[in-house]
């Protein structure tokens, strides 16, 4: 009871350091499962080996944005619910997001056997990157069931009030693939499969301490009772989490859609298929650390302004909004200097091979993420929408960027050629902003406004979204 205390009266900015460090450092450690393995296989195995991995990247992306439609969705169910002083429905919907998560991640597995190298081929593998993609995807698959279940634990517990334990057990499954990546690829000679066994052991550990911890969770207990299916309290979690479903599923089909004309516009140019294809795998990579960054900031952020929401803390809450704005924006201008100034470095870091993949990387890194300060200010207000129950709002801001993105990317290397699919992004975030700013604004007024009346029970959250 003390943590929601402390949520409703603690300076914000202290909160805020307490929740959000943690999920920051959570969501770049589970960045590194996928980069460190670029890094090695891309000096072990070469620029093909890291197209190769970069192919299989949109089924795990869709595989988390599942674990956060469930994970995320019941964070902020749990928080709004806690702010309310109504906790009688958190157990149920912890269970089934939980369930419910692992159900999603052995479908995903169980597709990705099915289909075989008619997906791999769909994602955007050559004769050259199949086998490497085929060898990879294939172990990976296997622990997408549980990899899911320990994402969406991991937003439940730092909800929960507990951020730094799911950093924790974030932390250790990382250390375990980093450690394990150059034993099995280099000592061991296991090559890109080892990569892949490596991931998955780390996944593991870190699934078995996220488990460990629902044993005494702070604000609910789980027990048999709890999972029993219950499909309206499902429902008000997967509207929530929707928003960070959509962010996760509109990169997968940016991701796919920019594969295939990377290959299509390359094959073209005097760069090949490939070099450009393995160039925007390490871009997306760099790209990645820097939005969950401010990802993590806005999930950090969700306890507190689900919480003070939930209790007609407005004042608090507009304090918050304006704390993470400033955090996000320093965060994004950092990213682009490094961006700007060593582009060079941060390429060589997943194996430089050849001069030509050199220059065509280099250019690009700097176009594509030039503007990535924009990208993370709408990725956090979307967010925080979504933390405070404005799922009608945060739906579809989550997403246009990417829509945006990808209008462009089609669009413009019919004129640019192959380097048009760059120009396509700074441009899409300056559109998606300008629609993002009117949208804050009004919820910004809305916060203003006194607010006497009783609020309505969580149960009804979905029509608060369409105030």
């Amino acid at each position: 009871m003390s943590q929601n205390i402390g949520l409703g009266t603690e300076r914000i900015s202290r909160l805020l350091r307490a929740f959000a460090l943690p999920c920051i450092f959570s969501l770049i450690v589970s960045c590194l499962y996928n980069i460190v393995d670029q890094i090695f296989v891309g000096n072990g195995i070469g620029y093909l080996g890291n197209a190769a991995t970069g192919i299989i990247f949109p089924v795990t992306v869709v595989g988390w944005g599942v674990s956060l439609l469930f994970g995320d969705g019941a964070a902020a169910y749990l928080s709004v619910c806690a702010g309310k002083n109504d906790k009688e429905a958190i157990p149920g919907a912890v269970a089934n997001s939980i369930v419910s998560a692992l159900l999603g991640g052995l479908l995903i597995a169980l597709l990705g056997y099915c289909l075989g190298d008619q997906l791999l081929y769909g994602l955007g593998a050559t004769k050259d990157t199949i086998s490497f993609a085929r060898d990879y995807g294939f172990i990976i698959y296997a622990m997408m069931p549980l990899a899911l279940a320990q994402n969406a634990m991991a937003s439940i517990i730092r909800a929960d009030g507990s951020p730094k334990y799911a950093m924790t057990a974030m932390l250790a499954g990382a250390l375990v693939n980093i450690i394990g990546d150059p034993l099995t690829i280099f000592a061991w000679g296991m090559g890109i499969c080892g990569a892949a066994y490596a991931t998955v052991f780390g996944q593991f550990v870190s699934f078995v301490l996220c488990a460990w911890y629902f044993r005494k969770s702070r604000l609910f207990m789980l027990d048999r009772q709890s999972f029993r299916p219950d499909l309206p309290a499902l429902q008000r979690v997967v509207q929530l989490g929707a928003s960070s479903f959509l962010t996760q599923l509109s990169i997968v089909v940016v991701t796919v859609v920019n594969n295939v004309l990377l290959v299509c516009y390359g094959a073209v140019s005097s760069y090949g298929p490939d070099i450009p294809l393995a160039a925007f795998v390490v871009i997306m990579k760099l790209f990645q650390i820097v939005i969950n960054i401010a990802i993590g900031i806005a999930a950090g952020a969700q306890p507190v302004a689900g919480y003070n929401y939930g209790s007609g803390a407005y004042e608090r809450v507009r304090i918050l909004f304006l704390t993470m704005l400033r955090w996000t924006i320093l965060a994004g201008l950092a990213a682009t200097a490094v961006f700007e100034l060593v582009p060079g470095f941060l390429i060589s870091l997943f194996g430089a091979n050849g001069e030509l993949y050199v220059e065509f990387a280099t250019a690009c890194l700097r176009i594509y993420l030039s503007l990535i300060v924009l990208t993370c200010v709408q990725k956090v207000c979307a967010i925080f929408l979504q933390s405070i129950g404005k799922a009608a709002l945060a739906a579809p801001l989550a997403i246009v960027r990417d829509v945006l993105l990808l209008v462009f990317s089609i669009v413009l290397p019919m004129h640019l050629g192959v380097q048009g699919i760059f120009f396509a992004a700074p441009i899409a975030d300056i559109a998606a902003m300008l629609i993002t700013v009117p949208v804050m604004m009004k919820i910004w007024h809305e916060l203003k406004l006194p607010q006497n009346r009783q609020y309505e029970p969580v149960a009804r959250l979905e029509t608060d979204t369409n105030d």
